[in-house]
């Protein structure tokens, strides 16, 4: 039998041959130790030229494409490409890995570079959005991440003279980022008239903001800032691919072959031009650079690297040659040389020397060449040709002997017979050809017969046989050299073959994978010397085999370095090498052979690090001496843990499925009941699949799990404490070092490991989102600080934990088998072990990785248990044979027989080790393992007299041990826990059943017993009472389902799996009778009433026997069920059987015969019955869920006094609901503690306790029932039912509006007006009729424009500063208003700027760097952070990019960003709250989840996230006290929140403690002393919550919504803020005491009909209030005083604006029915009018005396200015006036209205307004419109894009295009017209330019459009696309914009924030 194991021998990478040169740029550098570092394929590579040496890394599974190198220049970083590609870090000394940055890249890292400090490194992808990360590489952590670019990217750099900003640069870009908290900023750079928007390929940054990058065409573009400031034309002929700087200044390098040296300021120094030295030559591309001192290194397009010494520049040397781009296939080695050749789709053939590791020579042919062969004597190089033919060289000097073309598809492969005397040609013909070598290559012969293309060939010895593959898979034999097929296999049992290169044949099996029939091996080598086989495949893998292996599936060796398919692989002559080679990466690899002899001396040399072993997983042959895996081992390694439904599904589901139950909802539905109940004690451990989960925490308690609870155990006391926060199975425990402190893991999909505090029960940190299924394995490290973790997913991830910080520090795939126990080593906690199913691996932290490598062991052996020793290099190891293992490092030195059967567990002590195993012996150990001290055989014998149970078996099968207080705490596979004495006595102290789901559970009539039997075969008898033990136990032949006490208890009937049933003994449980009349399991077994005469037996075969127990015969039989029976009921007369069959039925049967009867629905009910434990019919019908697809409700039972009824369901939850359960969906109290279905409940005989059976947790759960009145508020009071009532406490309309809005992007807007036609400027001028060429003795055009400051010299305006706005933010946001500075300033804000209002000198700032409407805004209370604000954004979806929402973090004084967070949640940011210590910002989304997410802002760290809501949450606070308590309140929602590490838990807010509470929406939330939490209710109500339970209402706080609350930090005085309409007693606004007991009110003077309060804050004294109504008020709290501070407009848009045509003043008119006036040098509003109706444009007269107001209703008005009285009105239009205006001589008044019309009327005929004219044939609604300087033409603009100008006052139209140019305008303020076609840009096709003005000098025109932006152009602007400066600050949609006089000021009104800015104008000087 052929030696299965791989073989001994092994390889080492010793030489790569090539560089990469294509796709690949700035690849190539110096290191500090002046060594070269490049990467070839997969490896990178550190070239020593002096020594001639190269080291290899060997880190990476895929190609390396980016390479950077840390400014120390001893690290470097490599990215890769691949599915999940990864970047590592390492060190070019000792090519070992320091860091690994992984799984946030996707396909590929294109370019890496590190920051000035080395401290960052950036890296961008190769996904289609090209992403750019910022790493802490050290940690592997991301620190930001956004959007790369749309195409490509290049290069990137830091730049080095600035912190925290980069440039990017690639296909038609280069961008200018700034990294700021985790949010990347970019700036586009803009070319403009300078340089052509061209592709960039490189960059470098220099010092002042310059960067110099390098183009596609050669120039080389420097930039200042982010503007082209110049160009170097024609730097290169080319491309410019490489860019390097250094201390001396700038390389370049381009296509051109040229290299140029240039000095700092971008001089030309030198150029060297490498085409033109000897090595050069034509097509010479350069790629990358690197200038050090007087050494340039140059790499190649073509795989070469020149190294140049600057004074000798014309002779550059030639340090590594590879081949070109384009497949390499050939390979040929010489027969007695050390030489090898070969030949690729470059066309050239190159012998290398394997000695000197160099290029020897090269030879540049015709045609690409695919197959070379050397002729046995050495002389001839045989090379076939892509196109069919092959050509024959002398080897000496490369000169052709024949060339022969007979074939026309490729020459594959070419062999020479062993007698040199024949050379066979194999091509894609599928044919081979028989040359004749001494007859010049004569055609002798030809082989047919194949169907397919000729892939490999070998002779034999003597030449006579041919052996041939093809690709079709088939194996040929052909005599030589007629080339005849042989057919008979007999003659060719005794060849003997010169060589094997075939890849099938029996010798060749093992290379193929047992079960594949793949084909995926391109070459194979065998060495007959040593009998070892090489093979290269299609994966980049090099495996070496013994040889000859027959049997598929050998074991093998395999190396890692080619990135693809490997196309060749050949042993050298002497096989001292094997050469590979690699199609794609064309390099070509020489590795050393190592045979056996040697290898057993360097053992002790640690293997070259690699992250895939190279020593091959175990391949899928098990080895021949693999033991039997043990029973136990097999079964736990085949437990799945899948769940159909987890519970983290049940929200989603549940949301689906309430549409249907929307109708039901609205019933009255019964409260849930009154009583409660507790969970008191379990009887359970989980042994038999979890090993080391039992120890003794730091007061002797005992803590283990069983189910989902963490159970600690008081064995004095007999008493138990429960962690409930875990809601499905605990796989694993670990305790801390301190013994305090316990982490735990859950299965689930998205699993969690919760570490809490034993004493309190409360979790310190939750850690999730990362393993998927279930965490099987944890360890702290020695410290307590960092925790290990392994998931159950496919590849048994490994994470390490900062578990305190929540945060995972690395990960790494585990292994693909099983995986059962992970230990951090204690002196190095950056080392770990990790043991399991055959395999043992030691890993190493590197960065956000782990490195692993496999223990040297000769046989794989499964392992058990693991701990490390008395020093950091010592482990053990327990293995499934009964050995211990003893490691040094990763060697394995001795094992030691310590058991029969696995060793399960092993404990390391101070002096020795404790051990317990599958045999039942617990043994002690000397600490290295030479001697047993003591064993203990865990027997019946021993068990000590205060035992709380019996022991099932002797020896059971240990899993866990543990040791403290003297004892040995033991826990077996049985589910018990023992406490071992040192000296012997063992006590039994917790027990439950075994493996096997436990069904059946019976109360006693009327003691406190239970008896359970489960399909461990076992039938226990319980104490109820506080001794909690089992009284007895008894072993079944076969498992049960039920069980029943007879009425008087002496009795026990047990119903088995086989049929069968048995009545015993209650006390002695021995048989009293049995009989077996089924054959499926009987379900359900029961004794009828009063003396218990008869038993009623159900079995699954769906039958009902019915037994008279006194005479012991079958009586009756209940027929007539369709499906199995589930359970059964007897009346109280022991008469009727109620049954419930699996097919949801219920029947009716009579006693004793089981005649069925059918009984309405109505006298079901009022039968009396005995029991309920049935789960149909409409007195329970409220007991099914709303989700009934995915769980049954499995058990119930009716306690004894018919309140209350419990159920169990199938996912794990109990439930107890009021009696009888009517109307579908009814309220109950749920408890989870069960995880998996619970199969059973019973009450005992006096309601007093709940018991409970699990099926998979094996678990018998004892509750206690609380009554009514006496519940004391407990942690584990029950979750609530999940329908909500419907009404949420009432509709408001605000609340409703502020739910439903959708805040438009402001990039994404559309247009406002409703345009119809084609924008200006895509429409195609008509050439008018008259365009004759202009004579010079016409008249001079006349001014567009009429200018009325002529006496000055006009100046153009260059800038416009943002000085004033009037506004707030106040109908849809709240809490947005507070003080700063001791009340010295208020800040608030609308649109998206935030604004700091100075009270002294009403001066305000801003702060404009949002990009988007500002939604909520907050102030850090902290005296650490003064003025820190925190602003949240308006966004598109959470990308990260530039439009995504984000937060802003910023100092109020200075106006500087502290730190940007781009966040995920879409939709926007509408809440923001700062935590005590001020470190941490909360945030809430306005995405569909309403996403809570904690941030660490300093950092820009996420620190956790977690679905909110389904609905909006409107806000969300921390508690003032705390960093890790906060509330979050919205849509019938409030939840209390506790950051747990990284992880978010929450609970609901509990109303069941008042009567009729009822969920409302809740709006607001403030916080009290003693965990109090107030929330303020729509319905004006307040709820009073002490930690999450409702315990009072402060009813009718307000009369309407409670919208706003706010906490007092000082004193704690509350002050509310709602809506009210004002009254003597009440007011909107109320301050209270820190109860919420009493209050005072406060009225706010506005005169409005209703007060609407919306943000509410209190400084020393003053109350600030920010109303609906777009006012901000401070009201005194001692004389109820109120100042209004801040006015705007309460509802938008403000369409209309006028401008005083001679003082600073001007008027709005907008949607809300006011007009108000606003004096600009006093900063306020001067008065306000009221219409009554929404006004749409204003206008004051040229005189400024009187003012025209046009309604939305048609209607117009004209007020006189000094009055305010009217002077006169009409209404002559349904539909709303759009524009309204006065000629310039005050005569006429032009309306313009949607009626598409204008109308004219004289204001010299009076008041009465008569209309004297209008003008027709308007295409469409009249956007704007302007007099004439002379008043006889007006000029309308439409919405139809046309602009129009007609007579005055006649109406009609002027046409012809001659007479328009020659009239000046009064005012310009149209948006159309061939003088303004610039105002329009590219990117309006959705939206428009809405408004504009030109200046009163006529030399600007400023505009506003849809997107929200203010303009200023040149006028006239008549070339499209004009340049313009832009201003942001207003939300979409600008409505109008005018100069006032003089031009001093641009005032913008806003159409969606209702905003006024007043704009500076800066003008140019003269």
């Amino acid at each position: 039998m052929a030696d299965r194991t791989a073989p001994n021998c092994h390889l080492r990478l010793e030489w790569v041959y090539g560089y990469r040169g294509h796709q690949c740029r700035n690849n190539l550098y110096y290191t500090a130790a002046k060594e070269i570092v490049y990467f070839v394929a997969g490896v990178g590579v550190v070239y020593n030229t002096r020594e001639h040496k190269q080291k290899f890394y060997l880190g990476h599974n895929d190609d390396i494409i980016s390479l950077a190198l840390h400014p120390e220049r001893v690290l470097v970083a490599t990215g890769q490409v691949g599915k999940e590609p990864y970047i590592c870090v390492w060190d070019s000394y000792t090519v070992q890995t320091v860091s690994i940055l992984k799984d946030v890249q996707t396909h590929g890292i294109a370019c890496l570079a590190f920051d000035l400090e080395g401290q960052c490194l950036v890296s961008v992808g190769l996904d289609s959005k090209n992403t750019i990360c910022v790493w802490d590489w050290r940690r592997g952590k991301v620190l930001a991440a956004a959007p790369g670019h749309t195409d490509r990217i290049f290069d990137i750099s830091w730049d080095l003279y600035q912190p925290s900003k980069l440039v990017s640069c690639g296909v038609k870009h280069i961008k200018f980022w700034s990294l700021c908290g985790n949010a990347l900023t970019p700036k586009r750079g803009v070319f403009g008239k300078t340089g052509d928007l061209q592709t960039i390929l490189c960059l470098a940054c220099a010092k002042d903001e310059v960067t110099y990058s390098g183009a596609l065409n050669g120039d080389i573009y420097v930039w200042k800032g982010i503007n082209l400031m110049r160009t170097v034309q024609g730097a290169h002929g080319s491309g410019i691919f490489s860019m390097n700087v250094c201390e001396e200044g700038f390389a370049t390098g381009g296509r051109d072959g040229c290299v140029r040296l240039w000095d700092l300021n971008f001089k030309p120094i030198t150029v060297i031009d490498l085409r033109e030295t000897d090595q050069g030559y034509k097509g010479l591309s350069v790629r990358s650079v690197c200038w050090r001192g007087d050494h340039i290194l140059v790499g190649t397009q073509d795989s070469e690297i020149f190294e140049v010494v600057v004074h000798d520049r014309t002779k550059p040397f030639l340090i590594m040659q590879g081949h070109c781009e384009g497949e390499l296939w050939a390979l040929a080695v010489h027969p007695t040389k050390p030489l090898a050749m070969t030949g690729s789709d470059d066309r050239s053939v190159r012998i290398w020397s394997l000695i000197d590791h160099a290029l020897i020579a090269r030879c540049n042919m015709e045609e690409p060449i695919r197959c070379a062969a050397v002729s046995t004597d050495g002389i001839h190089l045989a090379l076939g040709m892509k196109d069919g033919s092959f050509t024959v060289l002398r080897v000496r000097d490369m000169t052709e002997v024949v060339h022969i073309k007979d074939r026309k598809e490729a020459i594959h492969e070419l062999k020479y017979s062993a007698d040199g005397a024949h050379l066979a040609v194999g091509s894609n013909d599928n044919s081979v050809d028989i040359y004749g070598v001494v007859q010049r290559y004569k055609k002798v012969g030809e082989c047919v017969g194949s169907n397919s293309f000729i892939t490999h060939m070998d002779w034999s010895t003597d030449s006579k046989y041919l052996q041939i593959n093809d690709g079709s898979g088939r194996r040929l034999f052909y005599r030589m050299p007629s080339g005849k097929e042989v057919t008979n296999r007999e003659e060719l049992k005794l060849v003997q073959w010169a060589s094997w290169t075939c890849v099938l044949g029996p010798e060749v099996n093992g290379i193929w994978p047992k079960y594949s029939d793949i084909n995926d091996i391109n070459s194979v080598d065998a060495n007959f010397n040593n009998q070892v086989l090489v093979t290269a495949d299609d994966y980049g893998l090099v495996k070496l085999l013994r040889y000859p292996c027959v049997k598929k599936g050998a074991k093998f060796k395999k190396y890692l370095g080619h990135s693809a398919h490997i196309t060749n692989a050949r042993w050298s002559h002497d096989y001292q090498w094997v050469i590979t080679i690699g199609g794609a990466d064309h390099s070509v690899f020489q590795w050393k052979f190592v045979p056996e002899r040697k290898s057993k001396e360097a053992v002790h040399i640690a293997p070259q690090e690699t992250l895939a072993d190279s020593n091959s997983e175990e391949s899928d042959s098990d080895q021949s001496d693999v033991p039997e895996m043990d029973s136990e081992i097999e079964q736990e390694t085949q437990l799945t843990y899948r769940r159909q439904v987890y519970k983290e599904d049940l929200p989603q589901l549940k949301e689906q499925c309430k549409e249907k139950h929307r109708a039901t909802a609205m019933k009255k539905k019964e409260r849930p009941p009154g009583s409660g109940v507790k969970l008191h004690f379990i009887h359970g451990y989980r042994g038999y699949d979890c090993r080391s989960n039992l120890f003794y925490t730091q007061t002797g308690e005992i803590v283990y799990h069983v189910a989902a609870i963490g159970v600690v155990y008081n064995r004095q006391q007999n008493t138990q404490r429960f962690y409930m926060g875990h809601d499905d199975d605990i796989l694993c425990l670990a305790i801390h070092p301190l013994k305090d402190f316990v982490a735990t893991g859950q299965v689930g999909r998205d699993s969690s490991i919760h570490i809490w505090d034993t004493e309190t029960l409360k979790p310190m940190s939750v850690l999730r989102g990362f393993h998927q299924l279930g965490v099987c394995a944890l360890d702290f490290s020695a410290d307590g600080k960092r925790l290990a973790s392994v998931g159950l997913d496919d590849n048994h991830t490994i994470v390490l934990w900062d578990w305190r910080k929540g945060e995972k520090l690395s990960a790494m795939r585990g292994s693909k088998d099983k995986i059962f126990v992970v230990k951090i080593n204690p002196y190095l906690p950056d080392k770990l072990i990790t043991a399991g199913v055959k395999h043992m691996k030691f890993w190493h932290k590197a960065g956000g990785g782990l490195i692993g490598r496999k223990g040297n062991m000769g046989k794989t052996e499964t392992m058990m248990c693991a701990v490390y020793g008395w020093s950091e290099e010592m482990v053990f190891s327990g293995t499934c044979t009964g050995d211990i293992c003893i490691w040094r490092d990763m060697f394995l030195m001795k094992t030691v027989k310590a058991h029969d059967g696995p060793v399960f567990s092993v404990h390391a002590l101070e002096k020795g080790f404790v051990t317990g195993g599958k045999d039942g012996i617990v043994a002690l150990w000397d600490d290295t393992f030479e001697r047993c001290l003591k064993t203990y055989a865990i027997k019946r014998a021993v068990l000590a007299p205060g035992s709380k149970g019996l022991l099932l078996e002797d020896n059971p099968s240990i899993r866990a041990i543990s040791l403290g207080h003297g004892h040995i705490l033991v826990g077996t596979k049985n589910g018990e826990i023992l406490e071992v004495d040192k000296s012997g006595p063992i006590t039994l102290l917790v027990q439950g059943h075994m493996e096997g789901e436990v069904w059946g559970l019976a109360t006693h009539p009327h003691l406190p017993l239970c008896a359970t039997v489960s399909d461990d075969k076992t039938l226990r008898i319980w104490d109820l009472s506080p001794s909690h033990c089992m009284l007895a136990v008894r072993k079944l032949r076969k498992g049960g389902r039920c069980c029943c006490f007879s009425p008087d208890g002496k009795a026990l009937a047990v119903g088995l799996n086989d049929g069968s049933f048995l009545i015993v003994n209650a006390d002695t449980l021995e048989d009293l009778v049995s009989f077996h009349h089924r054959k499926d399991i009987i379900s359900d077994i029961r004794f009828s009433p009063g003396a218990g005469k008869y038993l009623a037996v159900a079995s699954g075969d769906t039958f009902v026997d019915i037994y008279n127990v006194m005479s012991s015969k079958r009586v009756g039989v209940c027929k007539g069920c369709l499906n199995y029976i589930t359970h059964l009921d007897w009346d109280k007369r022991g008469k009727l059987l109620q049954v419930n069959t699996g097919a949801k039925e219920q029947f009716f049967f009579e006693a004793p015969r089981g005649k069925r009867q059918t009984i309405p629905a109505t006298e079901v009910e009022k039968i009396d019955w005995s029991t309920w434990t049935c789960v149909l019919g409409t007195s329970v019908e409220g007991i099914w869920p709303l989700i009934n697809e995915v769980t049954e409700v499995t058990a119930a039972c009716l306690s004894n006094d018919r309140k209350v009824l419990a159920t169990g369901d199938d996912l794990g939850y109990v439930k107890l609901f009021r009696y009888p359960v009517k109307g579908k969906y009814a309220k109950f109290k749920r408890y989870v503690a069960h995880s998996t279905h619970v199969t059973n409940v019973r009450w005992t005989h006096d309601d007093s306790l709940l018991v409970t059976v699990g099926g998979g947790d094996t678990c018998l759960m004892i509750w206690a029932h609380e009554l009514e009145g006496h519940r004391e508020f407990k942690q584990c009071d029950s979750e609530e039912s999940d329908i909500e009532s419907e009404d949420d406490g009432g509709y408001d309309s605000d609340v409703t509006r502020e739910n439903e809005i959708n805040y438009t992007i402001k990039a994404l807007s559309t247009n406002m007006r409703p345009m119809t036609g084609v924008k200006p400027h895509l429409q195609l001028k008509e050439p008018s009729v008259d365009e004759r060429p202009p004579v010079s003795r016409a008249l001079p055009q006349p001014e567009k424009l009429q200018t009325n400051n002529v006496g000055k010299k006009k100046r153009p305006i260059e800038d416009l500063v943002l000085e004033l706005v009037f506004g707030y933010r106040g109908n849809d946001c709240r809490n947005n208003v507070h003080y700063l500075n001791e009340g010295a300033d208020i800040i608030y804000h609308t649109a998206s700027v935030g604004i700091v209002l100075n009270l002294t000198t009403s001066c305000q700032s801003f702060y404009a760097e949002h990009s988007d409407d500002i939604l909520c805004l907050t102030i850090n209370q902290h005296p650490k952070f003064p003025n820190v604000v925190a602003t949240g954004q308006v966004g598109d979806t959470g990308d990260m990019s530039a439009t995504s929402p984000s937060i802003h973090v910023w100092d109020a004084m200075t106006k500087q960003t502290l730190s940007v967070l781009r966040c995920f949640h879409s939709g926007g940011v509408c809440s923001v709250s700062f935590s005590a210590t001020g470190k941490l910002l909360l945030s809430v989304g306005l995405d569909p989840e309403h996403t809570v997410t904690i941030w660490k802002w300093q950092e820009g760290a996420k620190i956790a996230s977690r679905v909110g809501h389904t609905q909006r949450i409107f806000v969300a606070e921390f508690r003032p006290d705390s960093d890790t308590l906060f509330v979050s309140v919205g849509i019938k929602h409030v939840r209390f929140w506790t950051l747990a590490g990284r992880a978010l838990l929450s609970k609901k807010g509990v109303l069941s403690s008042i009567e009729d509470a009822r969920m409302q929406t809740m709006l607001s939330v403030a916080f009290g002393a003693n965990n109090l939490t107030f929330t303020g209710t729509i319905s004006g109500d307040v709820c009073v919550w002490k930690e999450h339970i409702l315990v009072r209402i402060v009813a009718k706080a307000h009369t309407g919504p409670v919208f706003t609350m706010y906490t007092t930090l000082r004193d704690g005085l509350i002050v509310t803020g709602g809506k009210e309409r004002p009254s003597k007693e009440g007011g909107a606004l109320k301050l209270w005491d820190q109860e919420l007991k009493r209050c005072r009110a406060f009225r706010l003077e506005t005169g409005q009909v209703i007060d609407c309060v919306r943000s509410v804050c209190r400084g020393k004294g003053k109350i600030l209030v920010g109303t609906r109504n777009a006012e901000i008020i401070e009201v005194g709290e001692k004389n109820a005083a109120c100042n209004i501070l801040v006015n705007g407009h309460m509802d938008g848009p403000i369409w209309g604006l006028g401008t005083h045509p001679s003082r600073d003043v001007f008027l709005s008119a907008a949607e809300d029915g006011t007009v108000r006036l606003w004096d600009i040098p006093e900063k306020k509003m001067l008065n306000k009018v009221n219409l009554g109706h929404p006004a749409r444009t204003i206008s004051y007269s040229p005189e400024g005396d009187m003012v025209a107001i046009g309604m939305k209703n048609g209607e117009f008005i004209i007020l006189l200015v000094a009055s305010l009285k009217i002077w006169g009105k009409k209404r002559d239009r349904r539909s709303p006036i759009q524009d309204i205006r006065f000629s310039p001589n005050s005569r006429y008044l032009a309306v313009g209205s949607t009626e598409s019309a204008v109308d004219f009327y004289d204001l010299t005929l009076g008041p009465q307004l008569n209309r004297i004219n209008c003008c027709r044939d308007i295409p469409s609604f009249v956007m704007q419109m302007d007099f004439s300087a002379d008043g006889a033409y007006v000029q309308i603009s439409t919405g139809a894009y046309k602009r129009l100008v007609y007579e005055v006052p006649s109406g009609k139209q002027v046409t012809e295009q001659s007479h328009i140019d020659r009239i000046t305008w009064a005012t310009w303020t149209s948006v159309l017209g061939d003088e303004v076609i610039g105002i329009w840009s590219r990117n309006t096709d959705k939206a428009d330019v809405t408004c504009a003005c030109v200046s009163h000098s006529g030399l600007n025109i400023v505009t506003g459009d849809d997107f929200g932006m203010v303009k200023l152009f040149d006028f006239p602007c008549p070339e499209k696309f004009a340049k313009h400066k832009r201003f942001l600050g207003h939300s979409a949609h600008l409505t109008n914009v005018r100069f006032t006089n003089g031009d001093r000021f641009v005032v913008s009104a806003g159409g969606d924030d209702r905003s006024l800015f007043v704009w500076r104008c800066v003008h140019a000087p003269h």
